[in-house]
């Protein structure tokens, strides 16, 4: 059975990672768009997407154990 304590972290847990993952992407990107390299958009159009993927793939994780 999965506790309360385990749904807290896994939404703490991926709040933290997708952030992390899809703000660096963004960032980093966004850096290279400007300076005219027009490649960042590769990292630019994906980091939402991204960064929703790593809190499912953790919540697959959790669900596992059900």
């Amino acid at each position: 059975m999965v506790t309360r304590e385990e749904i807290l972290v896994l939404g703490l847990s991926a709040g933290v990672v997708g952030s992390l993952v899809g703000g660096l992407m963004l960032g980093i990107g966004l850096g290279l768009v400007v300076n005219g390299a027009h490649a960042g958009w590769v990292l630019v159009l994906p980091a939402g997407p991204v960064a929703g993927l790593l809190g499912y793939v953790l919540a697959r994780k959790l669900a596992a154990k059900l």
